[in-house]
């Protein structure tokens, strides 16, 4: 298993920001962080909240997020700003397989709305839910720039365009 899909131990606040994080974790928001002049680092936020919600089986919790502001010399609000604000941050557990389904108008007049009923009605789950083995879950996106391909979806980093539920149903039975 990687180290990106088991959940993170709990770290207990401490003055020494090697202890916040793994040297792995560390390593990959030092690499975003010296993108920036020393003064900005906190440019570095949407990173690092990434990587540690990717190495948290893919949502955070308030205290990952306290532990960037730390590591990133900022204050707690303003990463929790950057964490509500945009949709890919999740703040309670998701399946193993995130699918993201648009809904925006170009997916709608397409169809979106009969591939969410296929989805719901294969998988057991509506939108914020996820399957009971843990396997997938369904989150309902407003936009995701694919408007020519529409009805379209997301699933972890991969975008599946002009769906059809038996296209739909060929992308989940090929996932792991």
């Amino acid at each position: 298993m990687s180290m990106r899909s088991q959940p993170m131990q709990p770290v207990h606040r401490c003055d020494g920001k090697h202890e916040l994080f793994t040297p792995e974790i560390r390593a990959e928001i030092d690499q975003w962080v010296a993108k920036y002049p020393e003064e900005w680092k906190q440019s570095a936020c949407m990173a690092a909240l990434r990587i540690v919600q990717d190495a948290n089986s893919g949502h955070l919790t308030t205290e990952l997020m306290d532990r960037v502001a730390d590591y990133l010399d900022m204050p707690a609000i303003a990463v929790y700003e950057v964490a509500t604000f945009y949709s890919m941050y999740e703040h309670k557990p998701v399946g193993r397989h995130k699918i993201c389904l648009c809904t925006n108008v170009s997916c709608m007049i397409n169809g979106s709305d009969n591939i969410y009923e296929h989805l719901r009605s294969r998988l057991g789950i509506g939108f914020g839910e996820v399957t009971t083995d843990g396997r997938f879950s369904i989150k309902e996106v407003e936009c995701l720039g694919a408007c020519g391909g529409a009805p379209m979806m997301q699933i972890d980093t991969t975008y599946y365009e002009n769906l059809t539920p038996e296209l739909v149903d060929q992308i989940l039975d090929g996932l792991e």
